[in-house]
């Protein structure tokens, strides 16, 4: 045995100090190393490039809603309708997604007030199953919009979906429609519905409800779009530019009305619903 292995066993017994695994946050914008008490005090987002990481529907509540607010009942809607299974059943799916997260699905609702402006205030989550748009997300979508009516105030809704949920089939299309004609009741009653745009919103959330608010809000470098760049390039047949479906790319091209920094989200949000709240007239 050499004079260097008796000297690693010897080592051997020697306890390792405890660090934490999750110390460290590299920000996926600038490759930096972050303390990742740092980068969530500074509301997930990195301090030298700006980079807006994503974060779920408790943070944001916590972020944007005065203190008091109560997160809404998630609905119940049947699981597993169509008996789906791929290399695993999608109830076993389900089940491992709500292990992993703190809300039954991937939209929940709070009410609350944004600097005392009362508010529906909901939140798709990517990190369940991809934020991806199915019975619960458009029955939760709905009932938010009706509990709005309900309290007379607006509905603010932050997107992040990869699309509809595929093992759910039509039946998470028709969730499409359903939400619009819930934006419908909305706009008939008079109360704002604000979308707030975040990474990634894409495939059939944008097609329906993220599009359809009265103002959009976009958080910087969000990625936002139907289909994929490539997809899109190879049946055009043309180059894109770049950036082409990032939230300051359609700010410039008017299809999103402005793009605001997390930290200014929460006054942002509160000026606009009091511009647009329903006043009565003398």
């Amino acid at each position: 045995m050499s004079w260097l292995s008796k000297v690693r066993n010897s080592l051997g017994n020697l306890k390792k100090r405890d660090t934490p695994d999750n110390l460290w946050t590299k920000c996926p914008g600038c490759g930096e190393m972050l303390f990742t008490k740092e980068f969530e005090d500074n509301l997930s987002v990195c301090p030298r490039c700006q980079y807006h990481g994503r974060i779920g529907a408790q943070q944001r509540f916590d972020q944007l809603l005065d203190a008091g607010y109560g997160v809404l009942a998630a609905p119940r809607v049947p699981e597993n309708p169509l008996n789906f299974r791929d290399s695993k059943k999608y109830s076993d799916r389900l089940k491992a997604a709500r292990a992993a997260n703190p809300f039954p699905d991937a939209l929940t609702n709070a009410l609350g007030t944004i600097e005392g402006r009362k508010v529906v205030l909901g939140v798709q989550d990517f990190a369940f199953m991809g934020g991806s748009m199915g019975m619960a997300v458009g029955e939760a979508f709905v009932e938010a919009a009706e509990r709005a009516i309900a309290e007379n105030c607006g509905y603010v809704i932050f997107t992040a979906a990869g699309g509809a949920r595929m093992q759910e089939g039509i039946l998470s299309l028709m969730q499409m429609p359903k939400a619009t004609v819930a934006i419908r009741r909305l706009a008939r009653a008079g109360l704002p519905y604000i979308v707030v745009l975040t990474d990634p919103t894409t495939g059939g959330v944008t097609a329906s409800y993220a599009m359809l608010g009265d103002i959009h809000i976009a958080e910087p470098g969000a990625l936002i779009g139907f289909a994929g760049q490539r997809v899109i390039q190879d049946t055009i047949r043309e180059k894109l530019p770049d950036g082409f479906q990032r939230a300051e790319y359609l700010h410039a091209h008017g299809m999103v009305d402005m793009v605001v920094h997390r930290k200014d989200l929460k006054g942002t949000l509160a000026s606009l619903l009091g511009y647009l709240e329903r006043k009565e007239v003398a």
